[in-house]
C-alpha cells in the first residue's frame, strides 16, 4: 500500500471519531425533536431535555478535542550546518545514499531516541519541510557506524513516505488517546468537586451537632465517563487498524538501514539502543541526580556527559543486556514491533562483508561535545536546577550527597553522627 492510500485510510480511521459524535449528536437532537412533536411539555419532558443537553457538552468538547496541534519541538538544541559541519556531511552522506533529501533542520536532545518528522500538507499528501531529533546519549553510546545504521533507518521513513502521515497515523494515535484522557480527567474533577462540596455540607452539619452524610460520589461525572468508554472502544479499533502499518514501517526503515550501513552495523545499532535507553535511565537516577536534595549539580557539562563514563565503567554488565533483548513490544499498541524480532530480522539478511565497526564514536563528530552537553543542560533543565550548585568533580558531589543523607536522616545512629 503507498503512502497516499496508508493516508487516505487513515484519514478514514480517524474521522470515524467524527461519525460517532454525529451519530450522538443526531440521536440526542432526535429526542428532543420527538418531545416536541408529541407535544411533551411538562416536567418530565424537560428533564429529559436537560439530560440530552449534559449528554451532548461532552461530546462536542470531544469533537473539538480532536483537533490536530502543530508541531511542537522538544527541548533541545538547534545545530546549524556551521556548528557541527561533521555531523551534517554525514546526514547528508547518508540522506544521498537513501536516495531522499536531507532534513532541513537538526535538533539534539537528552533522550536515548532519533527521529524524524515532516510538517507535511494536506493531511500528508503533500510533503513539508523535515526536522531530524538525535538524542545525544545515542552519539555517546554509538559508533559512526551505528549512527549511520540509526539514520538509514530513519531515512527509510522518509523515502517510503511514512513521515507524511505523521499529521494523521501518528498524531491521530496520539489525539485519539487524548480524547479518551480528557473525558476521564473532566469525570475525576466532577467527582473531586463534587466530594469537597458534600465534605463541607458535612462539616457544617457536624458543627451543627447534626449527623453528617456518608460522601457519596458514585454517580458523579457518569455522563463523561459513558462517553470515554464509548471513545476508548473507538481508539482501540483505530490503534489496531494503523498499528500493522506502524510497525510494517518499522521493519521496511530497518532493511534500509542494513542496505545503507550494513548488516552487522545495523543489528549492533539495534541491539545496543534498548541497552543505552536501560543504561541512560540508571545514569540519570543513581549519578546525575544524586545532589538534587542538596540542591547540587554534577560539573558543569557533565549532567549528561557523564553518560559515557558509566558506560565504560559498566561495560561487562551492559554485556549482559544486549544478550537478552525485549521479546515483547512495550504496550499491546506500541507502533514498533520487539526488538528481538527487528533483530532477527535484520542477522537474516545475507552477509554484506561490512562490519559493525565504525570510524569512532559518533560523539566525536561534534566539533565541542563539551559544550554541545554544556548547552543541552541549559535547554533542558529548569531555571530552578540551573541555579543549583556545581561541585567541582564527581567525588566532590558524592560527599555533598551523602553529607545531606546524614544530616536529614532520623535514625539514632545519624543524629549521634551529626550531634
Amino acid at each position: 500500500m503507498g503512502a497516499t492510500l496508508r493516508a487516505l485510510r487513515a484519514l478514514v480511521l480517524l474521522s470515524g471519531f467524527y461519525l460517532i459524535s454525529l451519530v450522538l449528536l443526531a440521536a440526542l437532537a432526535g429526542v428532543d425533536v420527538a418531545l416536541y412533536h408529541w407535544g411533551l411539555h411538562g416536567i418530565g419532558a424537560v428533564k429529559i431535555a436537560i439530560v440530552t443537553v449534559l449528554l451532548a457538552v461532552p461530546v462536542v468538547r470531544g469533537m473539538f478535542m480532536l483537533r490536530i496541534p502543530a508541531a511542537e519541538d522538544p527541548a533541545a538544541v538547534e545545530v546549524g550546518e556551521a556548528d557541527e559541519p561533521r555531523l551534517w556531511a554525514l546526514v547528508r552522506e547518508v540522506a544521498d545514499a537513501s536516495g531522499t533529501h536531507a532534513p532541513a533542520r537538526i535538533l539534539l536532545t537528552s533522550d536515548v531516541n532519533a527521529s524524524v518528522r515532516e510538517d507535511a500538507k494536506l493531511l500528508g499528501l503533500r510533503p513539508g519541510p523535515r526536522t531530524l531529533t538525535l538524542g545525544v546519549p545515542l552519539l555517546t553510546g554509538l559508533s559512526e557506524a551505528g549512527l549511520r545504521a540509526v539514520l538509514g533507518h530513519e531515512y527509510g521513513h522518509f523515502t517510503a513516505g511514512d513521515t507524511r502521515l505523521s499529521a494523521i497515523v501518528v498524531r491521530g494515535r496520539a489525539q485519539i488517546s487524548r480524547v479518551v484522557e480528557q473525558f476521564h480527567a473532566t469525570a475525576d474533577g466532577k467527582v473531586a468537586d463534587e466530594r469537597e462540596r458534600q465534605e463541607r455540607t458535612a462539616a457544617k452539619r457536624i458543627a451543627k451537632g447534626k449527623k453528617a452524610r456518608e460522601v457519596d460520589t458514585r454517580h458523579t461525572g457518569a455522563l463523561y465517563r459513558g462517553m470515554a468508554r464509548l471513545y476508548t472502544w473507538y481508539a482501540r479499533v483505530y490503534l489496531r487498524a494503523s498499528l500493522s502499518t506502524a510497525r510494517g514501517q518499522e521493519f521496511a526503515a530497518d532493511l534500509a538501514a542494513a542496505r545503507i550501513a550494513g548488516r552487522d552495523a545495523t543489528a549492533a545499532a539495534l541491539r545496543e539502543i534498548p541497552v543505552l535507553s536501560a543504561a541512560h535511565g540508571f545514569y540519570l537516577d543513581s549519578y546525575a541526580t544524586l545532589g538534587l536534595p542538596a540542591r547540587t549539580l554534577p560539573p558543569r557539562g557533565q549532567f549528561f556527559g557523564g553518560f559515557g563514563a558509566l558506560l565504560t565503567a559498566r561495560a561487562g554488565e551492559l554485556e549482559d543486556l544486549r544478550a537478552g533483548l525485549p521479546e515483547e513490544p512495550e504496550s499491546r499498541y506500541d507502533s514498533h514491533p520487539p526488538m528481538a524480532e527487528r533483530v532477527r530480522r535484520v542477522e537474516a539478511l545475507p552477509a554484506d562483508g561490512r562490519g559493525p565497526e565504525g570510524d569512532g564514536p559518533a560523539l566525536a563528530l561534534l566539533t565541542d561535545p563539551g559544550h554541545t552537553l554544556t548547552a543541552l543542560e541549559e535547554a533542558v533543565l529548569t531555571a530552578e536546577a540551573l541555579g543549583f550548585r556545581r561541585t567541582a568533580d564527581w567525588p566532590e558531589l558524592l560527599n555533598v550527597a551523602m553529607a545531606e543523607g546524614i544530616t536529614t536522616a532520623r535514625t539514632p545512629l545519624h543524629r549521634a553522627l551529626t550531634a
